[in-house]
Parts: structure tokens; C-alpha cells; sequence
């Protein structure tokens, strides 16, 4: 099926008991919409519909789905859904929060609450290269908080990324939009394309990359892109073009005199291309931006032994 413009659920759309006002957002995996709950509060809808698999015109919300299609599409619905039934689980103020999860219109929506401000993608592009270092710590310290309670779970996020970063109007960070619908539809799966984001996503995300394992260093790694693209202004280099030979400035050199060493070495310790050189869990970053430990000196000093089993928003089985 050839991509075609997706149309948005229309204003006033009654879906399950909620009234839809205005589409919010449209990514390559779905449609988030403002609507109104039964007591006329204001929620955040995401409705799963993969552009390179689905299509949707004329006055039927049903989405239209060629037959060769249709098992990545079901693939990725029961990602998607399962990432709702995870995400309904967890409250902590710096992780999106889930409030109900439904099937209708042989597609699945999750319901979450609405926050108002901005992304951090957003934030960059309107104070390109001029972020201070107060704010990236404030921000990442809250946003690490939120990202340890998802690890502690043994659960991964796989898409962290300034435009998956809210910003609530008080400057408090919130993890969005979970990497798991794509890592259920797969890499693999030529329908889709790409299944991450270049430049944030760590080499063993990538078709072709290291094909070492997959774990909280994973989004560590995002974790350090996200910071590099804060100072920089811009998206980093992509850990495809660095496996190729491209090299990224290191931070520690690029901006010697505008932040702190500390802040510096560890972006560039998060983003080593070889697994078992990054930071292998959420709390050694913690103990830097928190101020505990004053230099990296040596990173070996923290346990680097991975954990046997994560999973891409799902339980441990």
C-alpha cells in the first residue's frame, strides 16, 4: 500500500464516552488527539494507526488496511495495547500517565492525562545552543527519577528523544510515547521502515548495528544523545554514522568552557558505542547530576554486570 495522508477522527467524534475537540499531534505511529471525558475534563487520546500501514478517508473511523499488511498491523495493536496495560500501572510524576486503555474502531487508543506545556524538542529549537546548565541538570535529575521507576520494573522505554520529553508549564519533565508498538511490529518488518529514531537510538537498536543486547544502557545512551542535542541545538551525529567511521566531537572538547567537566564527561560516557563502556544503570547518572560524585575519574567504579532479562514495555516473563 502506497502512504497516503491519514485523516484525523473529526471534532466532536464520540469514541467510548469520550468527545474528541482537535487533533493534537500526528508521528508515524499514531494520531493524539484532545478530547473531553464524561465529566467534561480535558484528556490526551492516542490512537494507533501506523501511516506505512494504514489508512483512513471518507466518513468511516475504521482504519483501511491492505490484506499484506494486516498481520504487522495486529502486531503492533497488541504492542501498543500491552504498552497501555503497563503504562496504566505506574504513577510517578515524571512518567506519562495512563488512564484507561480500549479497543474501538478495530484499532486500540490509550487515554492519558493532559498536560500542558511544551517538548524539549520544542524548548531546543526556540533556545537553540543556549540552554543553561541549571536547567538540562533540573530537568534530567526529575526525568532520570521517572526513567529508574520504568527500569526498576524491568521495562525499557527505546525512544528517548528531546520530542518525547514534555515540559509542563511549572518546567517539570514527562517521558512520553514508549518505544515498544515499534519494537512489537520489529525490525525486521520491510512494511514499516525505520523502527527507531537515528541519532538517539543506541548501535544494538539498529538493523545491522553491534547486535549486543538491549538493556537500561540502551536508553542510556538516549539518555546522552538527549543531552548532546540540548547543548548542541541539534541532533547528534547517528551511532550508524559513527559505527561507519564519522566521528562525533566529543562533548568534553565542543563545549569545554561553557559547561562543566562533570556534565560533559558524562555525556560522552553515555555515549560510547561499545555496551559495556556506558553507564549501566540510571543511578550511577544520578549520583553525577546529583552532585555526589564530582568527577567520572574512573566509570569502571560502578557495577557494570547487566541484568539478565528487560523487555520493550512488557513484564518480565
Amino acid at each position: 500500500m502506497s502512504q497516503q495522508p491519514i485523516q484525523p477522527l473529526p471534532p466532536g467524534f464520540q469514541l467510548d464516552g469520550y468527545r474528541i475537540e482537535r487533533q493534537l499531534a500526528h508521528g508515524g505511529f499514531s494520531i493524539v488527539y484532545l478530547a473531553r471525558d464524561a465529566n467534561d475534563a480535558p484528556v490526551a487520546i492516542k490512537e494507533y494507526l501506523p501511516a506505512r500501514l494504514a489508512t483512513r478517508t471518507g466518513d468511516s473511523p475504521v482504519p483501511i488496511i491492505a490484506e499484506e499488511n494486516l498481520a504487522s498491523f495486529r502486531r503492533g495493536m497488541k504492542s501498543f495495547f500491552e504498552e497501555g496495560r503497563v503504562l496504566a500501572g505506574l504513577d510517578h510524576p515524571n512518567v506519562v500517565r495512563v488512564l484507561n486503555f480500549f479497543r474501538a474502531n478495530e484499532t486500540a487508543y490509550l487515554v492519558m492525562r493532559y498536560e500542558r506545556g511544551r517538548t524539549l524538542q520544542e524548548h531546543i529549537q526556540r533556545h537553540p545552543g543556549t540552554l543553561g546548565e541549571t536547567f538540562i541538570r533540573n530537568v534530567f535529575t526529575r526525568l532520570l527519577n521517572g526513567l529508574r521507576e520504568i527500569h526498576m520494573r524491568k521495562l525499557l522505554h527505546l525512544d528517548i528523544k528531546p520530542a518525547n520529553i514534555y515540559l509542563r508549564m511549572d518546567g517539570h519533565p514527562v517521558l512520553l510515547d514508549f518505544g515498544a508498538t515499534r519494537q512489537g511490529l520489529g525490525d525486521n518488518d520491510q512494511a514499516l521502515g525505520s523502527v527507531h529514531t537515528p541519532g538517539y537510538a543506541a548501535p544494538e537498536q539498529t538493523s545491522g548495528g553491534s547486535g549486543e543486547a538491549q538493556g537500561p544502557w540502551t536508553d542510556i545512551y538516549a539518555v546522552g544523545a538527549t543531552l548532546y542535542a540540548c547543548l548542541a541545538g541539534s541532533t547528534p551525529l547517528s551511532a550508524e554514522q559513527r559505527a561507519k567511521g564519522e566521528v562525533l566531537e566529543p562533548a568534553q572538547q565542543r563545549w569545554r568552557k561553557a559547561y562543566t567537566l562533570q556534565l560533559l564527561e558524562l555525556i560522552d560516557w553515555c555515549m560510547r558505542l561499545p555496551v559495556a563502556e556506558r553507564p549501566q544503570s540510571v543511578f550511577a547518572l544520578q549520583k553525577v547530576l546529583n552532585g555526589e560524585l564530582l568527577d567520572l575519574v574512573d566509570p569502571a567504579w560502578f557495577d557494570t554486570s547487566p541484568p539478565s532479562t528487560w523487555q520493550a514495555g512488557k513484564d518480565e516473563t
